[in-house]
């Protein structure tokens, strides 16, 4: 079977042109292959070719900035830009300016002639953006694989404004991709607006989101805005969705469905003007299972999933990550530091269960405590000893207790409010707070046998019934 599209390539490297010439002409393409960007710029604006497949390095310039006039020109020209700078910010800089799709070197040749099939069968590329975000900041490192599908996924979305859920084990960055969604997107000229669900009692939550009217409820002195209204325009992060509690997530999904709320006490419909990412660490399939977390909310929130993979599963952004945060490091006015190869090895044996956020924590350590400005494999071993130790039996681990997060819960809570609506009852509140996960997972774990869970409770079963109905916890029927 022949093709007679024909492909234009850009790449200085003439390694990469004779086997990307090769493969397109096996796959019956007509081929025009050039190292030079002004003569891949002359046969673009001479009308030639049907698809563009340029690098960004060149000698004469930078395949990204002939990007914008290729699409003047020729705006339904498909442009497919490869790199090996292979960065967040050049992805990004490749969907702003019109590419059809960004590729990494080194890549697939099966994944590029899947891209160019695609390209050549698709609608119209979309324009360029005609204002650019600032790329000079690098809100996400790494070059592995994982990290690369994730540039590629976020810089799509940069030009649409669809509903993202971002799952990913604690410390992996997922405010830093909610944040490169919203800083680089169609919103960024709107607010950024977080919210965290576990860290806001239940029964302040619908107010915090959806604001609320004088007198709605004991305390509501004044109207109070809530984070729906405070991100018009912009963003919504709603961190650790998994957490919500079930009203809240009724009233949610309402929202999601109408594009509208009200606030609590209010009968005005509000237009919600938002964009929502979501995201959590816990595994929202099981919890739909346990009855925790509403399926019709999940399908709503997981309109694009992005799972972000944690630390040691790409051991080979360690170095590049380590540099990055000595280096903000140095920023912050810490002393200059860097680190042997030895001890770059050293930091990919460890297992990094605080993943990213657990490196960047131990970067800023050895500025901090070393004196010397190189700093060798001793010195981090010393650092990861503790955390590399095996605890006793029973023994909290060195993370953090029970204790310390529930103060560091209560601190955070009580900064919050301190201005605002004077906090009631809250010894009661906090009771209940550690109460509800610990009765959901006791069912959990005994699948939904109330006699099994109050034994491990050391609880009267009437009591355990007692305590899942004042707390709202939805009750397994049919199980003892």
């Amino acid at each position: 079977m022949t093709d007679s599209r024909t492909v234009l390539i850009a790449d200085d490297d003439r390694a990469i042109r004779t086997v990307l010439s090769q493969a397109l002409s096996r796959a019956g393409y007509h081929v025009r292959a050039t190292s030079s960007a002004s003569t891949l710029w002359r046969w673009v604006e001479d009308g030639e070719g049907d698809l563009v497949v340029t690098d960004v390095v060149m000698p004469d310039e930078n395949g990204l900035d002939l990007l914008p006039r290729m699409k003047r020109v020729r705006p339904d020209l498909r442009v497919v830009v490869m790199s090996a700078q292979s960065t967040f910010t050049t992805a990004v800089k490749a969907a702003q300016r019109g590419a059809f799709e960004y590729l990494p070197k080194p890549f697939d040749l099966k994944e590029l002639l899947s891209v160019v099939e695609r390209a050549l069968s698709s609608p119209a590329s979309a324009a360029a953006t005609e204002e650019e975000p600032d790329t000079d900041r690098l809100p996400l490192v790494g070059r592995s694989p994982a990290m690369q599908e994730i540039y590629r996924t976020v810089a799509r979305l940069t030009t649409a404004d669809l509903t993202v859920m971002v799952t990913g084990e604690s410390g992996t960055g997922k405010e830093l991709v909610a944040r490169a969604l919203h800083d680089y997107g169609k919103r960024r000229q709107g607010p950024f607006v977080a919210i965290n669900m576990a860290a806001i009692p239940r029964e302040l939550i619908e107010s915090e989101l959806f604001g609320h009217e004088r007198g709605a409820f004991t305390g509501a002195l004044t109207r109070g805005v809530g984070r729906f209204e405070q991100a018009a325009g912009g963003t919504l992060f709603l961190d650790e969705i998994g957490d919500m509690p079930p009203e809240a997530q009724t009233r949610l999904l309402r929202v999601l469905q109408e594009g509208e709320f009200t606030t609590v006490g209010g009968r005005q419909p509000v237009k919600a003007n938002v964009r929502i990412v979501a995201a959590t660490h816990r595994d929202l399939r099981a919890s739909i299972r346990a009855g925790l977390f509403r399926e019709d909310l999940f399908y709503r929130l997981n309109v694009v999933p992005i799972r972000l993979p944690p630390l040691r599963e790409r051991v080979e952004d360690i170095p590049l990550l380590a540099r990055h945060f000595l280096e903000r490091a140095r920023a912050a006015g810490l002393p200059a530091k860097s680190l042997t190869p030895e001890a770059m090895e050293r930091l990919k044996r460890h297992a990094w269960p605080g993943n990213a956020r657990e490196l960047e924590n131990l970067m800023r350590r050895l500025a901090a405590l070393y004196s010397q400005e190189v700093i060798g494999e001793e010195a981090v071993a010393a650092e990861l000893a503790e955390a590399e130790a095996p605890a006793e039996p029973g023994a909290p681990r060195a993370a953090e207790t029970l204790e310390q997060a529930v103060e560091r819960h209560l601190k955070s809570f009580m900064a919050a409010h301190k201005d605002g609506m004077p906090i009631r009852d809250l010894h009661d509140r906090v009771i209940a707070e550690v109460e509800r996960p610990l009765l959901r997972l006791a069912l959990s774990a005994t699948r939904g046998n109330q006699i099994k869970a109050a034994a491990m409770l050391g609880l009267n079963r009437n009591t355990l019934r007692k305590k899942l109905k004042d707390l709202e916890l939805p009750v397994v029927r049919g199980l003892a």
